[in-house]
């Protein structure tokens, strides 16, 4: 017979890529300040292992789910299954009040399993173009929390707009002392450039190309370059021969040092990096990866571009020429770095975690499940995100 707890108890799926995982940890934040107990259910990949390192007051679990591919169906299918019993055998001596999923390939089997004990589900998808699992899935749950309005017409599902949620540190810093914190000049320029929680090779071989005419152009640049595991030496290496001042990482957990050290920046188009963007307003120029399921990272990037809130540039159209005077024209045109500032506030949601928090207490208050006067003195009135209000388009 399960335990009785004083405590909501809150699972949410969040692994698979640092998109999925870093908005799942900043609501889980959240579910905490409100006197809620949360689960983490990870993936066994590096990313889920490193991110979860700052999950503080969090528990985690790993489960053994894996991404499909049409080479590994079976592995799929194989770890969606053992995946499920596994969040059944976590669920069973204390279920949980809420199973939240954020999409990807962990979201399934926790939201299924967690169907089976009674929990409400619930979904966040952060993209224009819902993902498989959460069109799947969609028709299953109570609610469907979206980044972008766009998503709801492909979602059989009531959606609700909220945004993409960033963790608390997300906030415009001193670009100087984040910049000393990562051993670089804090008086000087910073490009960053990054392809997500797994690097871009892409991404990597064009900022090469471009490293000649942007070290002749702008002998102060300064690089922090995240290169992904991959690629790190030969990439180190080539900013050696350029005696560049930079930076070479794999990766960093810390990322809100890094887009506070930053001036402008290189990115992939996922969602959750968008959103980091916006909260910590730093121009970009958005690069999207160009094999991303039904191409979503290509139409979050022109959402961005249409507004006014990032420079677009795809890869199949892309060269050393054309990057390196987009990064060029960031830095030197300082009209267009200020308003490619101003138009990223009307893309970020603050209150995000927290709205979709509200939700779904509200939803479970309304049911009559758990205890939820914990903490609870929030109240939030409609999203602030609202993107309606953008500006003139930038498609470069």
């Amino acid at each position: 017979m399960p335990v009785t707890h004083a405590k909501p108890f809150i699972a949410l799926a969040c692994g698979g890529t640092g998109g999925h995982l870093f908005p799942g940890l900043a609501i889980g934040q959240e579910f905490l300040h409100r006197g809620c107990d949360v689960l983490l259910l990870v993936s066994p990949k590096e990313v889920d292992q490193q991110g979860v390192k700052s999950a503080t007051g969090m528990e985690v679990a790993t489960l053994p789910a894996v991404g499909f591919s049409r080479a590994q169906r079976w592995q799929f299918f194989e770890g969606f299954w053992k995946s499920f019993l596994a969040a059944k055998r976590i669920f069973r001596p204390r279920p949980p009040q809420v199973v939240l999923a954020m999409g990807g390939f962990m979201s399934a089997p926790p939201i299924l399993a967690g169907k089976t004990c009674g929990a409400a589900a619930f979904l966040h998808e952060s993209n224009t173009i819902p993902g498989k699992a959460n069109r799947w899935l969609a028709r299953i749950v109570d609610q469907v929390f979206i980044g972008f309005p766009s998503a709801a017409s492909r979602l059989q599902q009531t959606t609700a707009t909220t945004g993409t949620p960033v963790r608390p540190q997300f906030q415009p810093a001193n670009p100087g002392a984040c910049r000393t914190a990562l051993g670089l000049h804090p008086q000087r320029p910073v490009l960053v450039v990054m392809g997500g929680s797994q690097g871009a090779s892409g991404i990597n071989r064009l900022v090469l190309q471009a490293l000649p005419a942007l070290s002749q152009a702008l002998p102060d640049l300064q690089f922090l370059h995240l290169t992904g595991i991959q690629e790190l030496e030969p990439i180190r290496s080539a900013y050696n021969a350029f005696k560049s001042k930079a930076v070479v990482l794999p990766f960093l957990t810390e990322m809100e040092l890094a887009l506070g050290a930053a001036t402008v920046a290189i990115s992939r188009a996922g969602a959750s990096s968008l959103a980091e963007l916006a909260a910590m307003q730093v121009p970009a120029i958005l690069i999207p990866y160009p094999t991303a399921a039904d191409n979503h990272q290509f139409y979050n990037a022109r959402a961005f571009a249409d507004a006014g809130a990032a420079l677009l540039l795809e890869q199949q159209d892309a060269s050393a020429e054309k990057l390196a005077g987009l990064v060029l024209k960031l830095l030197q045109d300082q009209a267009l770095h200020e308003a490619i500032r101003q138009e990223l506030l009307r893309w970020h949601s603050p209150r995000a975690a927290e709205q979709i928090v509200d939700q779904i207490v509200a939803h479970l208050k309304a049911r009559g499940q758990g205890r939820w006067d914990l903490n609870d003195d929030h109240s939030s009135a409609a999203s602030d995100f609202d993107p309606a209000n953008a500006g003139p388009s930038v498609i470069l």
